[in-house]
């Protein structure tokens, strides 16, 4: 069953056409990869199915309600979440602070109820805290919760930053090239931390360049040149289509 899908996805800035008519879909349970070359209108996607751009044309559902128009934070209250190619933490708070800041979108807490705390309050504080603990285990940051996150290794904080996502229990989580800048080491952790994650019946949609993670990873793969879809499918297929090898390494004339 397709979790998320793209019908004629099309945004233009002033006169230059970023993406045209792109469609695919998400199927649940699945990882799924978003790639193409530098410029192909990857993020300009991610951007449009989340909320912080708005699609010249085209329909976007998840589970099969319309999210055009709706605004990010009712996006991700109806199960999308994302993390950013540029790593995007409050660095003035902790580990676990951070995780804490996604756990707040599932709380139904309301103003007077937060101005005058009783104990419905303090009991979804700590379930809060509970959840953001074991968010931290699982991404292998539950010693560092008193951590400054400004201060975390570059890969730690990729991974908090995946821990704050998942705080907003997502059906659908975006993440926009996860293993940039991580060593292999790391790299491979990443890809054993999205592996699990799956497992638990998450989905996931990925831009990435390093295409030894995606075609190992991804059930299915989906390759933008020049902001269209050029082809679609499983990992074996991509690998060997003229179309995507020609848009990654040039035509020889």
């Amino acid at each position: 069953m397709s979790l998320l899908e793209i019908i004629n996805l099309t945004k233009y800035f002033g006169g230059v056409k970023a993406l045209s008519d792109v469609s695919f879909n998400v199927a649940e349970g699945e990882i799924t990869g978003l790639i193409g070359p530098n410029g192909a209108g990857k993020t300009t996607c991610f951007n449009l199915i989340n909320g912080l751009l708005p699609a010249s044309s085209g329909e976007i559902s998840l589970l099969g309600e319309k999210l055009d128009g709706l605004p990010p934070y009712r996006r991700a209250r109806r199960g999308l979440a994302r993390t950013f190619q540029n790593i995007q933490l409050f660095g003035g708070m902790n580990v676990l602070e951070n995780v804490l800041t996604g756990c707040h979108l599932r709380q139904e807490i309301g103003v007077l109820a937060a101005l005058w705390p009783g104990s419905r309050v303090r009991r979804a504080a700590a379930r809060s805290r509970e959840r953001a603990r074991e968010l931290l285990e699982l991404v292998g940051l539950k010693e560092k919760e008193d951590f400054p996150a400004e201060t975390l290794a570059y890969g730690e904080q990729r991974r908090l930053e995946i821990a704050r996502a998942l705080a907003q229990e997502p059906r659908l989580l975006l993440l926009d090239e996860p293993a940039a800048g991580l060593n292999s080491r790391e790299t491979e952790d990443l890809t054993i931390l999205l592996e699990e994650l799956r497992g638990l019946g998450l989905t996931l949609l990925i831009i990435e360049h390093d295409m030894t993670l995606i075609m190992g990873l991804c059930q299915r793969v989906v390759v933008l040149d020049h902001g269209q879809v050029i082809a679609a499918g499983p990992p074996a297929d991509i690998r060997k289509d003229p179309r995507v090898i020609e848009a990654y390494l040039g035509r020889e004339d």
